[in-house]
């Protein structure tokens, strides 16, 4: 990628951007980080995505709380007098331009429509899925000093209930900058919340209509506020523009994920992670936005596919730990259910194994490309992306994204092709952070990407481009397996052990220094047993699929493995703990899942003598 004015503009004209000023210039400064994009432009995310107005479906949402034998449509023309409904409540409240709205939502409509209406008046917008704790909703939006937050009583998941009113009162009272909280009742809704004090109904706040209207902002104007895993220290707010969210996503989902106005777009995920805002980018493209709220296993694991089914969907998306859990249940989806709209696949938030791609076109019975991305929250969108026009390859990704300058690096700092280095993008891209929240010098923002590679982007994975542009993602690099020299990332580790019928799902750390000893922990099969058998076993496939020294010195079986609220496993907070750092300095209690998980590793751990295996 050379041409980034060229490519940019063509993408604004191509996609008819609509903006009450022409920009003077694309990329008027070209630095990383610091770099200006369209200047003078002004527009607004949610004119794009609400410029049609007609009875075509922008929404299709299932709920488990709102019963999985049904889903929910809202037409374009609909969801627009919802946004301007909740749009005036929001005026009426005093919103407006920079003020910054907050939400306490799960994946429904009402969080789409909250999210545009905070965007149609230039405020900023920042989510966390109700599952999160108190302490992790605090840690961000506590940084915010929002204006109004929204929140649920409670939700279903699991085939369980879980009320949230003690949390959302905690969380509403550590936000000393409310003026009011919005009560939506999603667990009971036949329940009228109180009127008290700064507390009022969602009802209450959509009650008056006014016009739908649209702030024209600069094109780097703040759109919403995402944060990174905050597994040590606070989380960081990653501050993301109108007009580089709009391009971005209008440039990865109609040219990458080939997806137009009769398209139904699916991808599992919670308001808490960006792959929510990811699939709301089909809504600036007059295509139909599918949402799903929920256990992906529950009652089944052919829950999502049975939606899919339903819901007419024509490009499924989910992690590739579900493709994962689905090859070991044996699940059957396109011999039990009609899929034959879905014309592509897609798999993020680790790397799909090529067995993964082997089973996507078996299990549906026909020849689906399948397209693994990689990239992150700190962009929203993805680096390595899929091709429609290109061939795909078990256990590939297919190419970088376009106008994405994305390369290998040798430790010193040199381009390489064909061997395993650092992921690095050394040309500005739009959706990157216009700035971190509260980092007034930019000294944080330097420090997460560009300390390693001065004014060059480091995401902190491993990756290996081949000569034809495709590439292998090998796992974080700094949980990077170092065995005898050989240095390994951890998702092949995962790939060999959880293929065993017996792994349902683990977790591998490196602990010492020069003598460093290699720990598994596993998570069991129902009905199997951790034996000197099966330990014998996954150290055989090791030495065997890997190489001899990838053999545990250690494995142990767990419950569960730590995970962050967005299910990344926990590598480097897990080491650190087993190398005696405090908890506190390890890790941020309120970004772990399962946080009581980190105490027992730490107790299975210590509880097995060295060198026992």
């Amino acid at each position: 990628m050379t041409d980034l004015d060229a490519f940019w503009s063509s993408i604004w004209d191509f996609f008819g951007v609509r903006s009450s000023h022409r920009f003077d210039s694309v990329l008027a400064r070209d630095i990383m980080p610091g770099a200006s994009w369209f200047p003078g432009a002004e527009m607004n995310y949610a004119e794009h995505a609400l410029a049609r107005r007609d009875d075509h479906p922008a929404l299709i949402a299932r709920s488990e709380t709102r019963g999985l034998d049904r889903s929910t449509t809202v037409t374009y023309a609909e969801l627009a007098r919802q946004v301007a409904a909740v749009r005036a409540g929001l005026v009426k409240l005093g919103v407006t331009r920079g003020d910054r709205v907050v939400a306490y939502l799960p994946n429904i409509p009402e969080a789409v429509v909250a999210l545009l209406a905070t965007s149609s008046l230039g405020a900023i917008w920042s989510s966390c899925s109700p599952d999160f704790g108190t302490r992790a909703v605090v840690d961000r939006f506590s940084q915010l000093d929002p204006k109004v937050l929204f929140v649920v009583d409670g939700y279903r998941y699991g085939g369980r209930d879980f009320d949230r009113t003690p949390e959302t009162g905690e969380i509403e009272r550590s936000l000393s900058s409310l003026k009011a909280t919005v009560v939506l009742p999603y667990l009971r809704p036949d329940a009228v919340p109180a009127r008290s004090g700064t507390r009022m109904s969602w009802a209450e706040l959509a009650s008056e209509s006014a016009p739908l209207e649209f702030a024209q902002l600069p094109f780097e104007h703040p759109l919403w506020v995402l944060y990174t895993s905050g597994t040590t220290g606070l989380p960081k707010g990653l501050v993301h523009s109108q007009g580089g969210i709009l391009l971005e996503h209008l440039k990865s989902l109609a040219l990458h994920q080939d997806l137009g106005v009769d398209d139904r777009f699916f991808w599992f995920s919670t308001t808490g992670w960006m792959m929510w805002l990811y699939v709301l980018g089909v809504l600036s493209l007059g295509g139909t936005a599918v949402l799903f709220d929920g256990s992906p296993a529950h009652p089944d694991m052919d829950t999502l596919w049975r939606f899919a089914a339903d819901a007419r969907v024509t490009y499924f998306g989910v992690s590739a730990a579900f493709i994962h859990a689905c090859m070991k249940a044996n699940v059957s989806p396109g011999r039990d259910h009609d899929l034959s709209r879905i014309r592509g696949v897609g798999s993020t938030g680790a790397p799909l194994s090529p067995e993964g791609f082997t089973w996507i076109v078996d299990a549906l019975g026909r020849p689906v490309p399948v397209g693994s991305m990689s990239g992150g929250t700190d962009v929203c969108t993805a680096f390595l992306q899929s091709c429609p026009l290109l061939p795909v390859r078990a256990g590939e990704l297919q190419c970088a994204g376009l106008g994405a300058k994305v390369e290998a690096y040798s430790a010193d700092g040199k381009p390489v092709v064909g061997e395993v280095g650092e992921l690095v993008i050394t040309r500005p891209m739009p959706s990157m952070p216009v700035y971190l929240w509260n980092d007034r010098d930019g000294a944080r923002y330097r420090a997460s990407y560009f300390a390693v590679f001065p004014g060059v982007w480091r995401h902190g994975d491993w990756i290996r481009f081949n000569a034809d542009g495709s590439s292998v993602i090998y796992g974080r690099s700094d949980a990077t397996l170092n065995r005898g020299g050989v240095r390994m990332g951890t998702s092949e580790f995962y790939r060999i052990v959880e293929q065993l019928p017996e792994i349902q799902d683990s977790l591998v750390v490196e602990v010492g220094a020069k003598e460093a000893e290699l720990v598994l922990f596993v998570v069991l099969a129902p009905d199997s047993t951790l034996d000197e058998s099966l330990r014998r076993r996954i150290n055989d496939t090791l030495r065997r699929e890997l190489s001899p020294r990838h053999a545990a010195d250690r494995i142990l079986a767990v419950p569960e493995i730590p995970k962050t609220l967005n299910g990344k496993k926990l590598e480097v907070p897990v080491k650190r703990l087993l190398m005696g750092q405090a908890l506190a300095g390890a890790v941020s209690e309120g970004a772990v899942a399962n946080p009581a998980s980190l105490g027992v590793l730490v107790e299975a751990y210590k509880g097995v003598a060295p060198g026992r295996l």
